[in-house]
């Protein structure tokens, strides 16, 4: 690269997201890390629990992801509501690697359920015997399993639970996997106002007016239910309904205030949101959309973690270059391939001494001269020479190919830099296979501490 391009490279290059620093900080004990599926995120989030415990942190990752692969990469047979011990990571203490006067580091996971954290609420705000009557009422029940935002809110919930307990100084969110805004943040305030006492009142109107009027303005609240409430009709939702508000009137104002609190904890300076995205259009559009909607709520930017990202060791062959130079071996401008025996033919054609047989035939001469062996070592020699060309060509055809996948993700990169270039940016190296184990998350931290995309 030309020193004019190595100025430019780096006048475009956004700031580099210090993960390493991140962790060390102690002041921070909470990291969101949100973003588009399928870009990562759990990963992310795995990875950075497992290098944090490493450093000194006391760590728990909490993952709302359902596909269980946070589990597996760790090595634990099931992950459930209770944060589990994660063997095999802990940071020694004195051991200089991680923050400042810390301990030995502890690495704890645990998967979202939204159901039984609903439950945990009701049974620790309520008596036993009004809590058993929620849970056992069909009301309570959809609405606990199928409320559109349920499982957004109960990860705000048990956030909001774990940093209470202080148990651990660094809890790493990994947020549901949704591509619609920031259904993290929304999805609190939307189930607080079906909640609050305005809402509820709606609902227990029609128990007050009866009879066939009060069933159709019933039917008006229930179009905001999930499809597993719509299909419950009759006298009997009516009595559930009346049911379920009459055994959750004290609690309604709690979930509302219990959300506001969670809200302005992700709003303080402990806080730290990493956008997980990929080097494609559609997911750092995404990106993009999310960093805005953060600095909007007023929520805390780290950075933007960019996962896959290909490189290479030979980034001074262009994929124009490579792409040349494969077309020349391959049509023979190089080696002459029809015969395989380059340098052979002109020497026979410009002896004058020679019959028209010797002309025709090179090989006859050379069996001539040297013997038969001597015909075999050369032709040999060329096919092996026909072969490492073949080879060549489809290497530099591959190494082609990388390349112009860089320069895509390159200008990918560059027209989100380009929109958000306060935006620090760490950039993780792809790996050759997916991540099913504690070495492959630690080779994830390492390459999200690097911050940049390795030769890969």
């Amino acid at each position: 690269m030309s020193e004019a391009r190595t100025m430019e490279a780096t006048m475009d290059a956004p700031p580099r997201l210090d993960v390493d620093r991140l962790l060390d900080d102690r002041q921070t004990r909470i990291i969101v890390c949100c973003g588009a599926g399928g870009v990562g995120k759990t990963t992310t989030a795995a990875a950075l629990g497992v290098r944090a415990a490493e450093r000194g942190r006391k760590v728990v990752v909490l993952t709302i992801d359902p596909a269980r692969r946070l589990a597996q990469s760790m090595g634990i047979d099931s992950l459930d509501n209770t944060p589990r011990r994660v063997h095999g990571v802990e940071g020694a203490k004195g051991s200089g690697g991680g923050a400042e006067g810390s301990g030995g580091g502890e690495l704890h996971a645990m998967m979202l359920d939204m159901k039984r954290t609903f439950d945990e609420i009701v049974e620790g705000h309520s008596d036993p015997e009004r809590a058993q009557a929620i849970l056992a009422n069909p009301f309570y029940q959809s609405l606990s399993a199928g409320f559109a935002g349920t499982q957004e809110y109960m990860a705000m919930e048990k956030l909001g639970q774990l940093r209470a307990r202080d148990d651990w100084d660094l809890i790493v969110v990994d947020t549901p996997p949704s591509r619609s805004a920031l259904d993290f943040l929304d999805a609190p305030g939307r189930l607080g106002s079906f909640l609050d006492g305005k809402f509820i009142r709606v609902l227990m109107a029609p128990a007050k007016v009866g009879g066939r009027a009060g069933m159709k303005f019933l039917n008006v609240g229930m179009s905001m239910m999930t499809g597993t409430l719509s299909k419950l009709m009759g006298a009997s939702l009516l009595k559930d309904v009346q049911t379920f508000v009459a055994a959750m009137d004290t609690m309604f104002g709690g979930f509302r205030t219990r959300a506001d609190a969670t809200f302005q904890l992700l709003q303080a300076p402990g806080t730290a949101f990493l956008v997980v995205s990929a080097p494609e259009p559609d997911a750092l559009r995404e990106a993009a959309y999310f960093v805005e909607r953060l600095a909007a709520e007023r929520m805390p930017l780290a950075g933007l973690v960019l996962n896959r990202v290909h490189g290479s060791d030979a980034e001074q062959l262009s994929a124009e270059r490579a792409l040349a130079a494969a077309e020349n071996l391959e049509e023979g401008r190089i080696v002459d391939q029809e015969s395989g025996k380059a340098g052979l033919r002109d020497s026979t054609e410009t002896d004058p001494e020679t019959d028209l047989d010797t002309e025709t035939d090179p090989d006859a001469r050379i069996e001539r001269e040297t013997g038969a062996d001597t015909v075999d070592a050369v032709g040999a020699d060329a096919d092996v020479d026909a072969d490492v060309d073949v080879i060549t060509a489809g290497l530099l055809r591959l190494h082609a190919e990388r390349m112009q996948v860089i320069a895509r993700e390159q200008r990918t990169r560059d027209r989100f830099t380009s929109l958000h270039p306060e935006v620090a940016v760490a950039e993780v190296a792809a790996l050759p296979g997916d991540v099913h184990d504690l070495a492959g998350l630690r080779a994830i931290g390492e390459r999200l501490a690097a911050g940049v995309p390795a030769g890969a």
